[in-house]
């Protein structure tokens, strides 16, 4: 049996390697995705006072150290018990929708953009973000720079850092702003409108009128019939600061609906021996392996997960580009894994517009940002919907507030076995009996991971005092003169 790995992948956060095993006539008999880092992060936070873990987790990631704050910063208010103030929370929510937006913009243009822009097969030397700004213009790599810059100067101003933020405290936040801060929060919010606006118009002018890209797009390599869940709000709009989360099948019926405490009683977490990333299913479903459909457990999260579990978005502009992409499918959920990017560039929107909501309330400058928690700690869970997928930090604490166990299931965990369908099913649509292998059908298969924006920084856990591990030794030659195991 032949084998073709892509070691490293390339344009995500992370590491990791797909093995391609290919049948004696040349066809795909299975594909895997794996990942050679463990970070382990839930064994650090173990024995830590727990308002420390706000400051810990976010070292998880880099790209995304806003998320594992927020939902820290959540699960610590859990677990002393107390509601931050009103100005807190609407700060909070206003600082992560800036995050979104430079954290989306940030895929959509770097690590997804050069494979619509420049081409899936196109010359790898090119298929990059310098290609990308060569093709569509300089004074567009320069917006782009801009947005990544103000949401920086966003979370600075309200995290302390741009990033590794520590401003979000158990009880709420360290400081408040002032009214000229919130002036410069509403300019910097109308800017990422116009820039969602602006990005929507450039996916269709790139993607919807390119017949070559939607017939990638729709094709059945690149589509799953899942269930889907994402964080919503009382009407059932997409959020991703605060709400409940819903979970619907591949038909679009409500499955779930569940508060943050509940999360146990819907998901719970596969092992296989050959990743270091847990596999999430639906406990009522079942995990029935790497299948898809009705009868299995397998869902996804992110930013087409979060629409189609959702009834709309809550910003005027976001719903009709969310009720456009609807029509363009003609059904929902839609299920084309590509459509990932388009819900991308909806949610940035979105989050633009909730940056100017928020900044246009003049309650975000009142000085009482923080309630000093007087309650016993206990226990608590935060939940907030990452870029990549929903995020859950469960804390257990002793009564003196210092860690006893901690969980995390990040968003690339929600979407592990996800991922691996994706990339299996691309492997068996574009890899052909008698047909070359080349460096564009590997690109193609690539794509279908990239799709969900994984950060395997983030996602690479073990479970409670195992920690499989295989040690290869070489030579100056490359030749394998020792194998250390244990991984049984």
């Amino acid at each position: 049996m032949d084998r073709v790995t892509i070691d490293p992948i390339t344009r995500l956060e992370g590491h990791g390697k797909i093995e391609i095993f290919l049948n004696d006539d040349g066809s795909v008999a299975n594909a895997y995705l794996q990942v050679p880092e463990l970070r382990g992060f839930e064994r650090f936070c173990e024995g830590r006072p727990v308002e420390e873990l706000p400051r810990i987790t976010p070292r998880i990631c880099g790209v995304c150290p806003d998320a594992h704050h927020m939902a820290s910063a959540k699960a610590c208010d859990a677990v002393y018990h107390v509601d931050i103030p009103p100005a807190a929370k609407k700060l909070r929510e206003l600082w992560y929708n800036a995050f979104y937006a430079g954290d989306h913009c940030t895929h959509f243009y770097i690590l997804a953009g050069p494979d619509f822009v420049m081409g899936p097969t196109a010359d790898p030397a090119e298929r990059n973000i310098l290609g990308v700004v060569g093709k569509v213009g300089l004074e567009i790599g320069k917006r782009v720079i801009r947005q990544r810059k103000e949401a920086h100067e966003v979370i600075e101003m309200l995290g302390g850092k741009p990033t590794h933020p520590v401003g979000a405290i158990p009880g709420g936040l360290s400081k408040a702003i002032t009214e000229e801060q919130r002036q410069r929060l509403l300019q910097i919010g109308q800017g990422m409108v116009e820039f969602g606006q602006f990005s929507l118009g450039l996916f269709e002018d790139v993607v919807l009128k390119n017949e070559q890209y939607m017939d990638l797009v729709l094709s059945e390599a690149f589509t799953h019939r899942t269930y889907y869940l994402g964080l919503v709000d009382d009407n059932n709009r997409v959020n991703f600061y605060d709400g409940h989360v819903r979970v619907v099948d591949p038909d679009g019926r409500e499955f779930a609906s569940f508060t943050p405490p509940e999360y146990t009683d819907v998901i719970a977490e596969h092992v296989e021996p050959w990743s270091y990333l847990k596999f999430p299913f639906l406990k009522k479903v079942g995990w029935k392996g790497l299948v898809d459909g009705a009868d299995s457990g397998v869902y996804r999260s992110a930013p087409l997960a979060r629409l189609n579990a959702a009834e709309g978005m809550a910003t005027p502009l976001a719903q009709e580009a969310y009720d456009k992409m609807y029509a363009t499918f003609g059904a929902k959920p839609v299920h084309q894994t590509m459509a990932f990017h388009w819900a991308r560039l909806i949610e940035m929107l979105y989050s633009g517009e909730r940056v100017v909501e928020l900044a246009q309330d003049p309650d975000i400058t009142n000085p009482k940002v923080h309630q000093a928690p007087t309650a016993t700690p206990d226990e608590g869970v935060g939940i907030v919907e990452a870029p990549r997928g929903l995020l859950i930090h469960h804390y257990k604490t002793d009564s003196n507030g210092i860690v006893q166990r901690a969980n995390l299931i990040v968003g690339t965990t929600n979407n592990k076995a996800a991922i691996c369908l994706s990339v299996k099913k691309a492997a068996e649509g574009f890899i052909k009996p008698g047909q070359e292998v080349s460096e564009g059908i590997l690109n193609i298969v690539e794509m279908a991971f990239r799709a969900y924006d994984p950060c395997f920084g983030c996602a690479t856990h073990a479970l409670p005092g195992h920690m499989p591990l295989v040690v290869t030794i070489r030579d100056r030659r490359g030749e394998v003169i020792q194998e250390i195991r244990r991984d049984g």
